[in-house]
């Protein structure tokens, strides 16, 4: 996706960390304690607990915060989270996943519904957008791990589907189910990732221009302050020219 990772640097450096971190902190600690919750309280014996902690670790959470979370999924937290998807249109009828987690369903329909709103988007069915998306897994590492031919053998070997390589760094593409084993790999090859997650990769994406790109960041931005609301995902392209004038 065209400008994927200077999106993420634009997101990072808009100024909102220390409340932007608080919040992202609780977000981790609510996956960690659902993913203990749904199986082995162990890390290792828990591939979906495993990859919410390598997030957590590769955001600088500290080890306190996830030892808690997991504590509480053994204390009997948790038992009310459910997972939910919800999918729209934003600006310029670009595609949007919401990924959420929430205790009351009614509460985070209305909100995610009123968001979409409020900023030019509408919330559709499920599967409205979610055919021009694939599940896959999404692992980051920064430019300096190695060149393109570095990255592209190690991701090879580990099993990766595919690896786009920019002066920004570097995303390696795999299976959904295989996400566990590949994050192994690469990291046995190339240290620890900056970011390990499973995502909505876009099939087809729209094209956004510097005015629909600003409006869309103030939905995602608005979507992400939700405290139930743990991803937004779209599927915007943008050339370099505009992405330069939204860091700008």
């Amino acid at each position: 996706m065209a400008g994927h990772s200077k999106w993420a640097n634009i997101q990072h450096r808009k100024g909102r960390q220390d409340a932007a971190r608080s919040k992202l902190f609780s977000k981790l600690s609510k996956e960690i304690t659902v993913a203990a919750k749904m199986g082995d309280p162990d890390p290792e014996k828990n591939p979906r607990l495993r990859l919410a902690v390598k997030n957590a670790k590769s955001q600088s959470m500290p080890n306190d915060n996830i030892d808690r979370a997991i504590k509480k999924a053994m204390g009997g937290e948790g038992d009310d989270y459910e997972e939910i998807r919800y999918e729209g249109y934003g600006p310029n009828g670009v595609a949007v996943i919401v990924e959420a987690m929430t205790d009351n369903r009614n509460r985070t329909a209305s909100t995610v519904r009123s968001t979409f709103t409020k900023h030019g988007g509408n919330l559709g069915e499920t599967g409205s957008v979610g055919f021009m998306f694939e599940r896959k897994g999404e692992i980051v590492y920064p430019a300096s791990v190695g060149d393109e031919d570095t990255v592209m053998m190690a991701a090879i070997e580990a099993g990766a589907e595919d690896v786009e390589s920019s002066e920004d760094g570097h995303i390696i593409w795999c299976a959904d189910t295989d996400l566990n084993d590949v994050s192994s790999a690469l990291e046995a090859e190339l240290g620890e990732s900056e970011d390990t997650r499973l995502t909505w990769r876009p099939t087809t994406t729209t094209e956004m221009d510097f005015d629909g790109m600003q409006k869309l960041m103030k939905l995602i931005d608005a979507l992400e302050d939700d405290d139930d609301v743990q991803r937004v995902t779209t599927n915007f392209e943008a050339s370099d020219e505009v992405m330069d004038q939204l860091a700008g």
